[in-house]
């Protein structure tokens, strides 16, 4: 039996808000980040269309990639706002607010990851590839670039 076997919760403004706000927390600490951070991003832009969020304004990024300025948008979603990366139509259609402000902070919550997870990938549709075991990747490298070296007694290596 699963023992992770848990209640599925409903698709609310406040459980949604609730699972993103958990899965971006832990993705600021995985190993890789990058699955949870779309799952982030695509639950956010359907609440966007259903009308469960709002895109408020774009914010200058607090860790610009190259170390360039860059800006991300700022959505209210519940009691919580999040960032995601904008897109051309942000920058034409919303209004700049400047730098962010760190008075204001989203509420503490308390669920699970892995709750988290089945209920933005129950809402979104997206499943998270299984990564290729990292002893398969190891093994080939060592196939491929790393040859055994032979001699045969009695020869020198010069």
């Amino acid at each position: 039996m699963n023992s992770h076997k848990c209640t599925p919760l409903n698709p609310t403004i406040q459980n949604l808000s609730h699972a993103i706000f958990t899965v971006n927390r832990h993705a600021k600490t995985a190993t890789n980040p990058k699955y949870l951070y779309c799952l982030k991003k695509t639950a956010l832009q359907k609440m966007i269309q259903e009308g469960k969020a709002v895109k408020i304004g774009l914010h200058f990024s607090e860790h610009p990639k190259y170390s360039q300025q860059q800006s991300d948008v700022l959505i209210r979603c519940g009691d919580y706002t999040f960032h995601i990366p904008p897109s051309k139509e942000d920058f034409k259609n919303l209004p700049h607010l400047g730098k962010l402000d760190h008075s204001s902070r989203n509420p503490k919550c308390h669920m699970s990851l892995h709750q988290a997870k089945l209920l933005l990938q129950a809402y979104t549709g997206m499943m998270e590839n299984q990564p290729k075991s990292p002893q398969k990747s190891t093994q080939q490298y060592h196939k491929k670039n790393c040859k055994p070296v032979f001699k045969r007694l009695g020869d020198s290596f010069f």
